[in-house]
């Protein structure tokens, strides 16, 4: 048995996941230099691979049984040979939830706050007040209500937001969300919201989503904000939007590409905020991650329902209700 990781482990993880594997399993910590040739031998693999790795061999050489994905985005691995064979896929939406939660706050109230423009008036020695806005008591459309999606609703609640979300499976609606709707109805939320918080999944659906027809149909003056994956917004249209008007800004943890080119005109833009994908960065990241890859590991070993197994993987997240459970139901 090899179990071949690609994330940032220290010793400790490493005696962890050791004490949770069957006696005598190999545990490899490849890294991203060796992971590309260790891939091809492993029968359990648990990271993200941000180098090239061809998954249509590792899927050829028939041994690799599950990946646990240390990111809640599948992008990285779920590629047509991984969806279409018998490799069983779990992901690690929620274990990130709370900073990537906190990040959203973070940018949406620096920029309702006018921080940037305050803090370029500090470096000019300017002590000017200027408008601000607010968050509280605002709508606030959350795009995508899975792991990370539900604890930035639990945060915006104290702010007395009415909040609207859209899911692709809308079950299990909070007290705390006004309305839980289906992916169906994003337009008519979208018009309706002083801020639209994306925290969807890559895959071929949500693929450029946000075009110039959804930016437009986006409530006049409102922000957008995305936490989720770059790719998901047209960034051109995003451009003409705010240089027309249409929205009154955009923060961004994620861009496509990753850095935006120095051309784009986002970068130069006083409403616009931008931050270097961060958004997952925890000083506790890896041990919660290696918490759940060893709960994991003795489910997979007992035979037991996996925690965030994708019961679809052309969907690229866990779905609620379907016998297997999720993060937050195990750990929070």
């Amino acid at each position: 048995m090899r179990i071949v990781l690609c994330y940032p482990v220290e010793p400790k993880h490493l005696a962890q996941i050791a004490a949770a594997a069957p006696q005598g399993a190999e545990i490899i910590d490849a890294g991203q230099e060796r992971i590309a040739e260790e891939l091809l031998e492993a029968d359990i693999f648990c990271g993200h691979a941000k180098v090239p790795v061809d998954w249509d061999a590792t899927v050829r050489r028939g041994r690799l049984q599950w990946i646990q994905s240390s990111a809640a985005g599948m992008d990285h691995c779920l590629v047509p040979s991984v969806i279409e064979s018998s490799i069983a896929v779990t992901s690690a939406s929620g274990v990130l939830s709370d900073q990537v939660g906190e990040h959203a706050i973070a940018l949406i109230t620096a920029w309702t706050r006018s921080l940037p423009v305050f803090f370029r008036a500090q470096q000019r020695k300017e002590f000017v007040r200027r408008p601000t806005r607010d968050l509280t008591r605002a709508t606030v459309g959350i795009i995508g209500f899975g792991g990370n999606g539900r604890r930035l609703a639990e945060l915006l609640a104290p702010f007395h937001c009415r909040l609207l979300a859209t899911d692709l499976f809308p079950v299990d609606r909070p007290s705390h969300v006004a309305e839980l709707l289906p992916a169906a109805a994003l337009d008519e939320v979208v018009e309706q919201c002083d801020f639209v918080v994306l925290n969807l999944p890559l895959n071929d659906q949500t693929q450029g989503l946000f075009d110039h027809r959804l930016l437009q149909r986006m409530k006049p003056g409102s922000l957008l904000a995305n936490m989720a994956r770059g790719a998901i917004v047209d960034h051109h249209a995003l451009a003409e939007a705010l240089q027309d008007g249409r929205l009154a800004g955009a923060v961004m943890d994620v861009t496509e590409p990753e850095p935006l080119p120095p051309e784009s005109p986002l970068w130069e833009m006083p409403q616009v905020i931008i931050t270097p994908h961060v958004g997952g960065q925890a000083a506790w990241r890896i041990d919660r991650m290696t918490d759940l890859f060893c709960a994991n590991l003795q489910r997979w070993f007992k035979n037991e329902p996996l925690i965030n197994y994708l019961t679809d993987k052309r969907l690229g997240f866990p779905i609620r209700g379907r016998g297997f459970p999720t993060f937050h139901e195990v750990f929070v």
